[in-house]
């Protein structure tokens, strides 16, 4: 039997995050019940049942090693909540317990395709007229989105909400005229900003889109803001889609981000295979060099992810030979006694008047750095020199004419 799969909620005192939440664990435990493996879910604060009872239930029922899932579509561990600090608190209560953490839901394709049906559902629905005459058609370069993640203090957080705009524009909604980004709170820009910036673009409708998992009191307030900015713009059509809500497409994503934690924790590092090296026999009276590398190996918790580990230099030896090399490329007798030898190269010929170390003074330093164009400052004169008599001229260079 497979670990048990434990979902980690928002806490929240709204009962209708709370019951969609729980709707959506039965309907994981239907999923999951040909696996087999239990499912089971709480939250870290604010709602019930508190994630600590949820876990002693199962430690009850002789589960000893589970599978711990944040539901959430970003990693704000600020929203959420400190999983890993809580995860401790209750191997303290349990030793024997142990987990595996899995990775956030978002930004996942299969997620992108959930907000694209529901996009889609708000632009079908046909919206409430009062006039008698039928309204102007909008076409989609004329149709705007807002995708209204939760806000969090975390630029890191922010800025994934952003991604998510700019990858379901891509994907999704290329034909629209574009997919503006806005937050419930603790951000700019709020609902009615993202929805302004539309109607500067030159929107004629815009659809709110929460990129929200479970309806409750978050989308209450996207709704209420969009509505209060239609309520002073009654030329622009606003309309507000639904959260991704409790659906199998929602369950499929968490399923596979279950059995991705379970292949990261039962895959233990390979071993790494060193082919063979072919020594070449030495000349005599030359030895072989022998240069020891170290390679990494691959070790990880999930498969697509390489760790570099430690590998003792005496596991793999690289040998070559002077005598691998061929003639024409490296020949002995290039470097030989009789071609690089004392006449060609001895003490006198190297002497004060080639390389005097009064030669070497403050002024060799100043060209240098006018050279380089670096600390060229207190230098005007070598510099004008250089840029043929203009400060501000270009530079020159050797046998090439400057275009002024």
């Amino acid at each position: 039997m497979k670990p048990p799969l434990l979902l980690i909620g928002h806490g929240t005192h709204d009962e209708t995050g709370v019951a969609e939440f729980g709707r959506f664990v039965h309907r994981l435990r239907c999923r999951l019940d040909g696996l087999p493996a239990e499912v089971s879910g709480g939250f870290i604060t604010n709602a019930r049942p508190p994630l600590g009872q949820s876990i002693a239930s199962l430690v009850a029922r002789g589960h000893h090693h589970l599978v711990a899932l944040p539901l959430s579509l970003t990693g704000d561990r600020r929203a959420l909540g400190d999983i890993p600090g809580t995860m401790a608190l209750e191997q303290e209560r349990h030793p024997t317990l142990e987990y595996d953490l899995g990775r956030p839901l978002g930004p996942d394709p299969r997620v992108l395709r959930l907000l694209a049906e529901r996009l889609a559902d708000a632009r079908a629905e046909m919206p409430r007229f009062v006039a008698d005459e039928p309204p102007a058609e909008i076409t989609p370069g004329e149709t705007a989105v807002v995708l209204v993640g939760h806000g969090s203090t975390d630029p890191a957080v922010n800025a994934e909400v952003h991604r998510v705009s700019r990858l379901f524009w891509e994907t999704h909604a290329a034909d629209l005229l574009t997919v503006e980004t806005a937050y419930v709170s603790h951000t700019r820009p709020g609902v009615p900003g993202g929805l302004e910036r539309c109607r500067r673009l030159g929107a004629k409708r815009v659809i709110v889109l929460p990129y929200v998992l479970f309806a409750g009191a978050v989308l209450e307030r996207i709704w209420a803001q969009a509505l209060a900015y239609g309520a002073n713009h009654e030329g622009l059509d606003i309309r507000c889609a639904e959260v991704i809500g409790d659906c199998e497409g929602l369950a499929d994503v968490v399923i596979d981000r279950y059995e991705e934690a379970l292949a990261g924790a039962g895959h233990s590092p390979a071993p790494v295979t060193v082919p063979a090296v072919t020594r070449a026999p030495a000349a005599p009276g030359r030895p072989s060099v022998v240069v020891p590398v170290a390679v990494p190996a691959i070790g990880t918790a999930r498969p697509d992810v390489a760790v570099i580990e430690t590998l003792d230099a005496d596991a793999l030896d690289v040998e070559f030979d002077v005598d691998a090399l061929e003639a024409e490329t490296f020949d002995g007798e290039v470097l030989s006694p009789e071609a690089f030898d004392a006449e060609s190269f001895h003490a006198d010929a190297f002497d004060a008047e080639t390389f005097d170390a009064e030669a070497f003074d403050v002024r060799t330093e100043a060209a240098a750095e006018t050279d380089t164009m670096i600390g060229a400052t207190g230098h005007a004169k070598a510099v004008t020199e250089i840029r043929g008599g203009s400060p501000d001229g270009p530079l020159t260079q050797p046998g090439v004419a400057s275009a002024v």
